[in-house]
């Protein structure tokens, strides 16, 4: 459920859910982007994982700096926006630092797995630029932004997603990244135009085909309800009834995003579900409480869409909305227990002062009373059991000068994986005073093989406990998962 800062103790104490999200947003060249959220210089993101963590939740932000960047945000159009933005050195080289910035962030905190789900919105209108769905025909900035680390990668949209992969694996291997799949990428948005199911499956097919034009790997996809609640999109936006689902939508909906996950071996999130519903008098339409049908649908006691959606290959919901004035399972408003006149029929007394009279909650209770849907989809990405385990032995000495780490490397089956060796300074910004990488080595079953990473300390490194880390991240086709990590420290004298 989308959750501000400091909220996780709150939202536990109230739903059994199991992950939170925030927007990283602002722009990265603005001087009003995430890293100015709570202390500033990024520690947001510290912080939220922090409260998360001690309260049992999984931890996932949504990353949307590239629409709100300059100068793209003084276009109108958002397509522009993204393509402006994406054709500007100077913008391209902010954001791709302000992105190692969250990566690092990310990494200190020592938690796996942390969600990035990576720009909604912009992959979808880098699609409506590219010709024939390639986004290798979309420009963009990336080795050209000089960063040593982007070196050798294309200058295209292509690029763009492969940088993003690069830029984690290099700094955050505990973070899942999410590839958002934009219904409207096409230029069909299917809830509105109702399209048959061979469209539907056409449709799916050019987002695959756009998905693999970028050639990069990214672990999970993301798919969109909508930003706001339907009553919201009629009564505020004057769109009629166009933003309300009926059955037929959420069927064609999920053939859609089975298509998806099926041919890309991808598990599925539904992100963004609009909190409105039909059912309590609080919902009256004004600020605050518009109605919708989404929740009620996808937590109905029957779990029929539900069920749906789990043989479709998703494994989460993730409810919120992002628009100003919209339902919230919170008392947003602050007008504590209200139950106006029914319209349209709600006539169910609120249950809380939240805003949506409370039924949210109320339903995630009753779900949670009932033994959990088990994502079974042959879509799903390896699931933990079929990943190998790793056991790591470390140990540090030090001659003279050199500081030796040594690391032993098992796995419990045949298995591909990357091992990596740091060694990181105390109490410094920038921690990490050496690494070495060894890519892609092949692990034959219970047969240890050594790593060895030797570090001269340069004139002038401060005494003090360094601290050592061992990583093992497997690789199985296109996923990737930190399977190992064992720590330890080296200390050097005055």
């Amino acid at each position: 459920m989308h959750d501000p800062e400091h909220g996780a103790a709150a939202l536990r104490a109230q739903t059994p859910l199991g992950l939170r999200y925030h927007y990283l947003s602002g722009g990265a060249n603005t001087g009003l982007g995430w890293q100015t959220f709570a202390g500033g210089n990024g520690a947001f993101v510290g912080e939220y994982v922090a409260d998360a963590q001690a309260q049992g939740f999984l931890s996932a932000f949504s990353y949307y700096m590239l629409l709100q960047s300059a100068p793209g945000n003084a276009q109108r159009d958002e397509r522009l926006q993204t393509t402006v933005n994406l054709g500007s050195r100077p913008t391209m080289t902010a954001y791709f630092q302000d992105l190692r910035t969250f990566f690092v962030r990310a990494a200190a905190t020592g938690v796996d797995p942390i969600v990035l789900h990576v720009e909604p919105d912009a992959w979808g209108y880098a699609q409506r630029s590219a010709p024939g769905d390639d986004a290798r025909l979309v420009p963009a900035h990336v080795a050209a932004t000089g960063l040593p680390e982007l070196a050798g990668l294309p200058d295209d949209v292509a690029g763009f997603a492969q940088a993003v992969v690069r830029l984690r694996d290099r700094y955050a291997p505990n973070v899942r990244l999410g590839y958002h799949v934009s219904v409207w990428g096409t230029g069909v948005d299917i809830s509105h135009s109702d399209p048959p199911d061979e469209e539907v499956d056409a449709l799916a097919a050019r987002s695959v085909a756009f998905y693999r034009s970028l050639r990069a790997s990214f672990d999970l996809l993301f798919f969109e309800f909508a930003d706001r609640d339907a009553g919201y999109r009629e009564h505020v936006d004057g769109e009629g009834r166009l933003g309300w689902w009926d059955a037929d939508d959420f069927l064609r909906n999920v053939r859609y995003v089975g298509r998806i996950t099926s041919a890309l071996a991808r598990p599925g999130v539904m992100w963004q579900i609009p909190l409105g519903n039909t059912r309590m008098r609080a919902m009256n339409n004004t600020y605050g409480h518009y109605q919708d049908n989404r929740v009620e649908t996808l937590l109905d006691p029957s779990r029929a869409v539900m069920t749906r959606y789990r043989d479709a290959g998703i494994v989460a919901f993730l409810f919120g909305n992002a628009v100003a004035g919209t339902t919230c399972a919170c008392d947003a408003v602050g007008d504590g227990i209200t139950n106006p006149a029914p319209v349209n029929g709600n006539v169910g007394l609120s249950l809380s002062a939240d805003d949506d009279g409370g039924l949210f909650k109320a339903l995630v209770a009753q779900y949670a009373a009932r033994p959990g849907l088990r994502a079974t989809s042959a879509a799903n990405a390896a699931p933990p059991s079929t990943w190998a385990r790793f056991m790591v032995r470390a140990t540090t000495t030090r001659r003279g000068r050199v500081v030796r780490v040594r690391a032993r490397v098992t796995s419990t089956t045949a298995a591909t994986a990357t091992v990596v060796v740091e060694v990181r300074r105390p109490g410094a910004k920038v921690r990490r005073a050496a690494r070495k990488q060894w890519s892609s080595r092949q692990f034959k079953r219970r047969a240890a093989r050594p790593f060895t990473l030797d570090w001269r300390p340069p004139a002038g490194t401060r005494a003090g406990r360094y601290g050592v880390v061992v990583r093992v991240i497997e690789r199985r086709g296109r996923a990737t998962r930190l399977t190992a990590r064992r720590a330890t420290s080296i200390v050097l004298p005055r």
